[in-house]
């Protein structure tokens, strides 16, 4: 997968959690999408969009559940979304 796909289908994966987290701002949902791209950084790059879904929708669900939402919106790269399974998970 080439950056171009890899982008196209983080967008698509950015709109499928927007839709499935209404109640969470689209600014919400994009640092979730940042984040969990950020901590795959391996050379094989076909698993990224579906790995990033997984991670960012597991802590939407979170932070829809419980209001424990701790984003940098700022977009300084740093966003952090509290995780239902602890910081070893991250």
């Amino acid at each position: 997968m080439d950056r171009t796909d890899e982008l196209r289908a983080l967008a698509d994966v950015q709109a499928r959690l927007q839709e499935r987290f209404p109640d969470l701002d689209s600014e919400v949902v994009e640092a979730a999408v940042r984040l969990s791209h950020s901590r795959l950084t391996g050379p094989v790059r076909d698993f990224v969009p579906v790995l990033v879904e997984h991670a960012a929708r597991d802590r939407l669900a979170f932070a829809a559940r419980d209001g424990d939402l701790d984003v940098d919106l700022a977009g300084t790269g740093t966003a952090d979304v509290a995780d239902p399974r602890g910081p070893s998970h991250l």
